[in-house]
This record gives C-alpha cells, structure tokens and sequence, in this order.
C-alpha cells in the first residue's frame, strides 16, 4: 500500500533501474526509453504493487534528464494503468497488477521449443506441417501453376484498376456483402456460362482469397472429423491440406485415362461425404474426365446424397478447340460445388478467386465467408469487375494461349535433346507437363538435387499416397521465356547425368 513501513523500508525506485542507461542518440525518444525501462521493471515484479517512485526531480537527477521527460514517462504509465498518481504523495506501482513477477524472458520464448505443439489444437498441428514449404517465394524454373508474369498487361491493369475506384460509390466502401461485390459476381455468372457452361445465379457466388480459401470452406462446410473424402491419387496436395485440418479421413483413388475411378471408389468408401477432383485438366497428370466418367461420379454423388468440389484450377488454356464444359454444367441434382481462380489468368498475388455452391449451401458458406475476413478489398474486386466488363481478360486469356503453346514446344524441344532420359511429350492444355523418367530413377532424389542447383521441380510421386505412378518431375512452363526453359533444361540434363 502507498506509505506503507515496507514501501519507506524497500530500496528507492532509482536503485532498481541503476542499470538502465538511457541513449539520448537513439531514435527512441528518451521519455519512451524510460517508460520502457520502467515497465518492464513493473512487469517483472523489480518494482511490486504497491510501491512509490521516486519523485520526477530524483529520478531525473539521478539519470541526468530533464524532469519533463520523467513526467511524461510517468504520465504514460498511469495512463495506461500502470501506475497510480496520488495528490501529494507520489506515483505509485498500481496496486491491481499481479504479485508474481513475470519470469525473465529466454531465447526459447523467441523461438517456441517443440513441446508447444502439445498447446495447439490437432488442426493447427497438421496446419504448422505446410509452414516451411509455403516460404519461398523466388520464381524458377520449372516452378508450376504460375502465370507468365512478363505478359501481364500491367500498364493496362492499373489504368483499369485507377477507373475501377474512381467509379466506386460511398456505399460500395462500407461493410459489403461477405459474398463479394454484386457487380463481379454478376459478371462471373455471365462469364461461367459462356465460357464453361456453368449456369448459375450471382447470389449462389462467393468471391474468395483464392482456390485455397474455397477449397477450405467446403472442408469447414461439408465435413465434420472423421468423414470419408475421395481424392485423386496423385493429387493436388492443397486439397489434401484443407480436408485433413478439418479432420476429413481420405480416401485415395486410383487414375486411369478418364480420370478417378469411381468403381473404386464405391467398393472402398461408398458412403464417403465428398468427391475433390481436378476435372479439366487433372492435377498433377493432366489427363482428362470423358463425359461417361463425369456422369458416372454425378450418379453416385446423386445417390449417396454426398458432394463433388470441382476444382476448375487452369482450364481456360486449352490449345485445340474450346475448353471442355465444367463438370459443373452437367449437374442437374445440385451436387457439385465448383471453384475458380484468377490466380492462374492473371497474377497469383491478386489472391482473388470464387465459389460456386447449390443453393442449399448459400447461406452456410456466407457465413463461413463472414467469418473469414468477411468480404475481398473492393479495389481488387471492382478492378477485377471492370477487366472482365471491357473485355480484357478475355482478349488477355487469347493471348496467354497462344504464349503458352508456344512455352510448351519450346519445352518439348529441349527436352527431347536429353536422350531419352526424360520423357516430355506434349499435352494439349494446361500450364505445366509431366517429364517422365525411367523406371528404375528416384523422382524424389532427381528432385532434391535440381532443387539444389537452383530450379523448382516437384518429383509426380510426392502427389501420391497409396497408388504409385511411373516417377516423374512436374515441369511448369507457363512463367518461363526461351532462354529460362532453354537453360533449366541444361541444368536438369547435368542433375539426370548423375
């Protein structure tokens, strides 16, 4: 208490901060320097509940500042509670805060030791496992599922995107719908039926961060933990990611030419609550899903009373003949929830893409998505709506085609210079193709080491769970010019000579 016998009988305040000295070079300024030094000393239990300072002018002299500085520090700490002014006796250690000193910190605060694992839920535990693998962000070759940036209409972009909030009304800046903003969502609605035959109403829309955003709403949505969920093997292991944080048990399906085979799937796991599958073109193998096969999934997703996630990632580059109809366009039982991207079409930093879900599962995928950050910037959603309107993305898309094509022969050619040691045949859609090696060669190590001379390659047996396929290296060809494809190629061929 202030006055007390132990507060006249305990060491002055001065004492206890004897060791601070404070910098009247650095760029802190000296009353925040003292205010700092002071409460840590409070927090550590160096100056208890209860205790009186010293007055401004001792504690002043005694640091050699002015007292205008004290008073401000002290001023600060009362303000925020860490002391309490009373009128003619001093300032003193508020009497609220705890008695038990805070410990010291350590190094381990700065860097949590494993046991803290123990802390978190199961979900953050397999969430912590993506951590270090999402790190880098240096494009190289032959990184896959990246746009080719050097083509971006930048110029054009930032016109489009200075227009797009000139036109913005005082009502568009407040708290939107968290489904996204009404003119985008209609102009994707016209976009997917046109383009993918998709057809849908905007209110059955939710612009999103991202296919990964998407892919963990349907998870949080869908499932509750311990849920069976077919997924493609190989597969696209952000899907992977999103169904086993929400506790999801996979199921594995095998590929063939048509895609996953459903048969499997029924014998296996015929009461499973979702199907994820990457249509047109899949993920990572790039084959196809003929009508017969789509029909087949919409029938059992039809009589098992489950769902599909249709993940439509790059189908907008296809290089003979239009892009095939979305799997989404065939769905008359409203089953299948479809998900787009403009990380693909435009640049990946733009972290928009969309949601498409039947109209039973609006209002709880409004909610997940009001929980989530409620609603995407609408800058980007506005400009986004504005490209499309003007025709831009659709001229840009035709465009992309044709570099793309272009980047894959290119890529086909170098390769077929290694001898036979790497199998890359062409593919006619998508942004990325599969290098096959020969049986006896380990993907996983052929992998490390053109990692470790200085290209991003994903050996095809890291998609796999339970059904391996022939070993093969991921080639993204999509961000590369000729010489960048020409040279990572010359630097796979010395990693495939040993």
């Amino acid at each position: 208490m202030p006055g007390s016998d132990r507060d006249r009988t305990a060491p002055s305040a001065s004492a206890t901060i004897a060791a601070t000295r404070l910098d009247p070079t650095a760029s802190v300024p000296l009353h925040r320097q003292l205010f700092e030094a002071l409460r840590q000393d409070i927090l550590r239990g160096r100056l208890h509940p209860g205790r009186r300072l010293e007055s401004s002018r001792r504690l002043a002299a005694h640091l050699g500042v002015s007292r205008n500085t004290v008073l401000e520090a002290f001023g600060q700490l009362t303000a925020e509670g860490y002391l309490v002014a009373v009128h003619g006796s001093g300032s003193f250690v508020s009497g609220a805060l705890p008695t038990s000193p805070r410990p010291p910190a350590t190094s381990a605060e700065t860097s949590p030791p494993q046991a803290e694992s123990a802390s978190i839920s199961l979900s953050g535990r397999r969430l912590s496992c993506l951590a270090d693998a999402q790190r880098s962000t240096h494009l190289r070759p032959f990184q896959g599922g990246v746009a080719a940036l050097d083509a971006l209409p930048i110029a054009l972009w930032r016109r489009v995107g200075a227009r797009a909030l000139a036109d913005l009304e005082l009502a568009d800046l407040g708290y939107g719908d968290p489904r996204g903003f009404a003119p985008l969502r209609q102009a994707l609605a016209e976009l997917l039926w046109s383009a993918r035959g998709v057809q849908c109403d905007p209110d059955q829309i939710l612009v999103v961060a991202g296919a990964q955003q998407a892919l963990d709403f349907a998870a949080r949505v869908l499932l509750d933990p311990g849920d069976r969920v077919w997924v493609e093997d190989p597969g696209y292991l952000g899907t992977r990611a999103a169904l086993e944080a929400a506790g999801a048990l996979l199921s594995p399906l095998p590929l063939d030419g048509e895609g996953m085979v459903v048969e499997h799937g029924i014998a296996v796991a015929p009461n499973a609550r979702l199907a994820c599958v990457t249509p047109s073109p899949q993920y990572p193998l790039g084959t196809g899903r003929g009508v017969a096969r789509r029909l087949e999934l919409l029938a059992w997703a039809r009589d098992a009373k489950a769902w599909i996630l249709e993940d439509d990632y790059d189908s907008e580059f296809r290089y003979s003949g239009r892009p095939l109809p979305a799997l989404k366009s065939l769905d008359e039982s409203e089953r299948v929830l479809y998900v787009g991207t403009f990380s693909k079409v435009l640049f990946p930093a733009l972290r928009l893409g969309y949601l498409v879900v039947p109209r039973a599962l609006v209002r709880a995928f409004t909610g997940a998505r009001f929980c989530s950050g409620r609603q995407a910037p609408i800058g980007d959603q506005a400009t986004v709506c504005r490209f499309l309107r003007e025709g831009h993305l659709t001229r840009h898309l035709r465009r992309m085609r044709v570099l793309y094509q272009e980047r894959q022969r290119w890529l086909v050619e170098a390769a077929a210079e290694l001898g036979g040691r790497l199998d890359v045949a062409p593919s006619e859609a998508g942004m990325h193709l599969v290098g096959w090696l020969p049986d006896h060669v380990d993907d996983r190590s052929t992998a490390e080491r053109a990692t470790a001379r200085g290209l991003r390659i994903e050996p095809i047996s890291r998609f796999s769970l339970e059904h391996r396929v022939r070993p093969g290296l991921l080639l993204g060809y999509a961000a590369f010019d000729r010489p960048a494809i020409q040279a990572g190629v010359a630097t796979l061929e010395s990693v495939l000579e040993n």
